[in-house]
């Protein structure tokens, strides 16, 4: 260990013969980082149309929320040892084990009889998800220079985008025409596919001389991010706010992360430099980025549930309700980009979207059983397009306000901060709705018929077979207490509009490499930092 305030560490060393790659053998090797990535990504949301057909044949409806949020979890603690180990080992294998790790877990997933076992099995998924999407951005370095490197970045946006879409779709079409465990068994032929291709196209990177890994500072991380979801999800709804368990998770967090402070302002190479916090564009963006990651991802979990149960959807037609949202997201991070790119002005976007946002989820938790699908289409594309607004724009105001030494953590950083807020945003939103539904149920139906409905082997279908005067009872709170957890959401993102005023709009200009902060990267079409908002 070393005093603190370390300078960044030197960037990996590209494969050999990089530099003499062709557009055409980048674009074979984009393939193989693309397929990888488009797993990973395409696992975030495909579950989500699947819920409810998944709680009702192997109960614990209470968990609903950790099928998702253990996914999440996993996937954010695990990228920033995998970033690491990169420099360390080299990535190409590295990435071929991520997916291997990535496509066991999809099997037990598939296999699982109980949600305990689903939860842990999804949680191996996000293990190798992790490694996945820090791997596929950080062997762009190994094979594109960064002069050449924003002309290739619009294909990584594709995938997320594709994924966002084809995920909710795909999960609906497999849980209504052959078995939610089709969800998971999907990534067989995808993964085997993604392995013949990166054994093929994939070069071999060099370690980094001397990279050390900061083990104590990743344990500690995980720890402290998984007491703060265990604290969001069980307080309030399994355990009381009181209870020993939640006051002494809660002051293991404080605990926890004030080693994780002392620890990161000694080694050498941090898992996450403290010296980028003194950078107030970097704070502001963190933490607008976490309340958008709660919004984005509590939403996507939440809205197929919604719209199956107490709007009567099928699994598919509620992944195809789910579009209006990801056009409206990917329309508006298209607009925010190309706007920025012809003006060099960004401070307006993230303010505008939070806004716009907090507008679309204030609508939303106004729909009820009677709420018609182009209305709640309409609701959806609105909470989109103010996503759209705010999430790329952040990632490069941020690049832009950095040293270059500190690009690609930083630029990691932030998207860390969206995945800690998905985590404790589908957890949070999870612990709301059990509470307002017990509520909701206890108050309005006999108290055998609430119990037995709360056990967790509710399906739809069993739903649509109940007494009438049931059933209506049934959706009816089903849906407040849904709607009550979008309308709980609006005051974090009015909290982020607040925020969005405080972030400094430092020119976009200047040439790559210069190492000042806010002239890092040239704003001008085709380069870094016009990509990074496409």
């Amino acid at each position: 260990m070393t005093g603190t305030r370390n300078a960044p560490s030197s960037a990996p060393s590209a494969a050999p013969g990089a530099e003499d790659l062709s557009h055409r053998q980048i674009l074979v090797i984009f393939s193989g980082l693309m397929l990888g990535m488009f797993l990973a990504a395409l696992d975030q949301t495909i579950v989500a149309t699947a819920l409810p057909t998944i709680v009702g044949e192997l109960g614990g409806l209470n968990h609903l929320s950790w099928v998702v949020t253990s996914y999440l979890l996993a996937t954010t603690v695990s990228t920033p040892l995998y970033g690491k180990l990169g420099d360390l080992y080299g990535r190409k294998r590295l990435f071929q084990g991520a997916i291997v790790v990535f496509l066991i877990g999809s099997v037990l997933c598939g296999l699982a009889t109980s949600m305990g076992q689903l939860i842990a099995f999804r949680a191996i998924q996000g293990i190798g998800g992790g490694g996945l999407l820090v791997l596929a951005q950080s062997i762009i370095a190994d094979v594109v220079s960064p002069r050449e490197r924003g002309r290739y970045q619009g294909y990584f946006g594709a995938v997320f985008g594709a994924s966002s879409v084809i995920g909710p779709l795909l999960g609906g079409f497999f849980t209504d025409n052959l078995s939610w465990r089709w969800v998971f068994y999907v990534n067989v032929p995808l993964a085997v596919a993604a392995l013949i291709v990166t054994s093929a196209v994939l070069p071999t990177s060099v370690r980094r001389a001397g990279a050390k890994i900061d083990y104590v500072g990743a344990t500690l991380l995980t720890a402290f991010i998984s007491c703060v979801v265990l604290v969001t999800t069980w307080g309030g709804s399994e355990l009381a706010w009181g209870s020993p368990l939640i006051v002494g998770l809660c002051a293991a967090s404080v605990l926890l992360l004030g080693a994780f402070v002392v620890v990161e302002r000694r080694v050498q190479e941090p898992i996450l430099p403290l010296r980028l916090f003194e950078i107030s564009v970097f704070r502001v963006a963190g933490a607008v980025s976490f309340i958008v990651g709660v919004a984005m991802f509590g939403a996507i979990s939440f809205l197929p549930l919604f719209l199956q149960v107490a709007n009567g959807a099928s699994a598919t037609g509620s992944g195809l309700s789910l579009v209006p949202l990801m056009v409206g997201l990917l329309g508006a991070s298209i607009f925010a980009g190309r706007s920025i790119s012809r003006t060099g002005r960004y401070r307006v976007f993230p303010i505008t979207g939070t806004g716009i946002a907090a507008v679309g989820l204030l609508l939303l938790s106004s729909m009820g059983p009677q709420t018609s699908t182009v209305t709640a289409g309409a609701y959806m594309t609105v909470l989109g397009i103010g996503i759209g607004l705010v999430m790329q724009v952040l990632v490069l105001a941020t690049q832009n306000a950095v040293p270059i030494g500190d690009l690609g953590v930083a630029t990691s950083s932030v998207s860390f901060f969206r995945s800690v807020g998905g985590s404790i945003g589908v957890a949070v939103f999870g612990a709301l709705f059990n509470s307002r539904l017990a509520a909701r149920l206890t108050s309005t139906l006999p108290a055998d018929t609430a119990d037995e409905l709360l056990g967790g082997s509710v399906t739809p279908d069993l739903i649509r077979g109940l007494p009438e005067v049931t059933r209506s009872d049934y959706v009816a709170g089903f849906s407040d207490a849904l709607t009550d957890v979008f309308a709980f959401a609006v005051p974090g993102l009015v909290v982020a509009f607040a925020l969005s005023w405080l972030l400094r709009e430092i020119p976009l200009r200047g040439k790559i490499g210069t190492g000042e902060p806010g002239r890092d990267l040239d704003a001008r079409p085709g380069t870094a930092a016009t990509a990074a908002v496409h």
